[in-house]
């Protein structure tokens, strides 16, 4: 029996094995029409002609094995929370169906050169965008910064004025890896390749930093692969041509670290999701099921491997209290409530759970002029319980999550891993 066998990692749905290509037609015939996944969907909830990720999924596929119909452009006002999925019942591939029936609408029905596709793909590739940014990280955070710029963004782009561009760091994560000259610790029983995805390295290196002291404080010896972005904003925009040669690199350059006896770990739980579930549904690569089966959120490995939370309660930082708001992501995960078990432990921490509530940003969908309203109003009750518990920060895994709470509360936001650094190391 295999590793991946052997473990309770997640197993993606094989609906139809013995096709080569992808036919998920048959898996529409588990849904029972329950409406819990309609009931679970933040973008019904505020959205009356959304119609729901039951329509998105099996019913579209039930229509297409009676004839070859259209796929209905209301699919691309899925955010891609994937909350229907932990949401159903019977064991449908919702989002699977949601994620290839997104890509096949933007390659067969979307024109390439309309103002939604072009924005689109520039949403979907922050990562090349953000590479550009780094390098002149001063003038590219004055520029788009500007009013004027974000007023050009708005109406030539579609990508709404309302929000504040995210500042680029002036040094990367990986340009502070290579300065420090990498790993500090040598392990060969405890090692862990960190896959830090976009905003880690380009606009939130302490993240980074916090996790590289984190792991090495329990004696790891921490591995950065080359990568390049995990995916999920491409996904969620239909973008599968491009997640699919971004996986290919990923896939090769972290089977290559698990060959050398590596975990991966990711501090954005985003981008573990992607690893985990989206890689083995949407793409057959060769060594993405061992990717999958070895893939961790960051302090959900430690607490597995390690006694974090033994070593909290000797702990202790400066006392504040945080409002802890747990990504969907997260909670496909099995992942929500670690944050706030962990810094109950730790003097001088508070956390607040501000409810199981979706931000609604969901990427770059916040960032679309057109779902910009939208995304406040899935926000509202995450903005009001946040208010409400009077914190002095925010806190999140998820990088967009933490510019929605910022940008709907004002509060300063801090990822989980600078707090327990904060606690174990500084």
């Amino acid at each position: 029996m295999s590793d991946a066998e052997s473990t309770d990692e997640f197993e993606p749905v094989q609906v139809f094995p013995e096709s080569e290509e992808m036919d998920l037609r048959p898996g529409a015939d588990d849904c029972y029409k329950c409406s819990t996944c309609d009931s679970e969907c933040p973008v019904a909830a505020v959205d009356d002609e959304f119609p729901g990720p039951k329509f998105q999924g099996p019913e579209q596929w039930r229509l297409k094995r009676k004839d070859d119909t259209e796929t209905d452009d209301s699919v691309m006002s899925c955010s891609n929370c994937m909350r229907c999925d932990s949401a159903c019942p019977s064991g449908v591939p919702l989002s699977q169906m949601h994620n290839t029936a997104r890509g096949s609408f933007v390659e067969n029905q979307m024109d390439k050169l309309s103002r939604e596709y072009i924005r689109n793909r520039i949403l979907s590739n922050y990562g090349t965008l953000a590479w550009f940014g780094s390098k002149v990280p001063r003038l590219a955070n004055a520029v788009m910064s500007s009013s004027v710029v974000q007023t050009v963004n708005e109406k030539v782009m579609g990508i709404t004025a309302e929000r504040e561009f995210p500042e680029f760091a002036e040094q990367t994560f990986r340009e502070w890896w290579s300065e420090r000259d990498g790993a500090t610790v040598q392990s060969d029983e405890k090692r862990v390749a960190y896959f830090h995805g976009c905003y880690s390295n380009y606009n939130t290196p302490e993240v980074g930093k916090a996790m590289v002291r984190v792991f090495e404080s329990f004696g790891y010896e921490v591995m950065v692969p080359p990568q390049k972005c995990s995916g999920t904003p491409m996904f969620a925009n239909g973008m599968l041509p491009d997640a699919r040669r971004a996986a290919e690199t990923n896939v090769a350059e972290l089977s290559a670290a698990i060959e050398d006896g590596a975990d991966i770990i990711a501090s954005c739980t985003s981008c573990s999701l992607s690893l985990r579930q989206e890689y083995p549904e949407l793409f057959d690569l060769e060594g993405i099921e061992d990717v999958s089966a070895h893939t961790y959120e960051a302090l959900e490995y430690l607490r597995i491997h390690e006694d974090l939370s033994g070593a909290l309660e000797e702990s202790e930082v400066d006392p504040r209290k945080f409002a802890y708001h747990a990504p969907c992501h997260a909670r496909n995960q099995g992942l929500a409530g670690q944050a706030i078990e962990l810094l109950d432990g730790v003097e001088g921490a508070e956390a607040e759970d501000v409810g199981d509530s979706c931000s609604g940003i969901s990427g770059t969908y916040g960032w679309k002029e057109e779902k910009y309203d939208t995304s406040m109003k899935i926000g509202a009750e995450m903005f009001h319980h946040m208010e409400e518990a009077e914190p002095d920060a925010g806190m999140t895994e998820c990088p967009t999550c933490a510019m929605q709470m910022e940008h709907g509360t004002g509060y300063e936001i801090r990822h989980p891993l600078e707090v327990i650094a904060e606690a174990l190391v500084e």
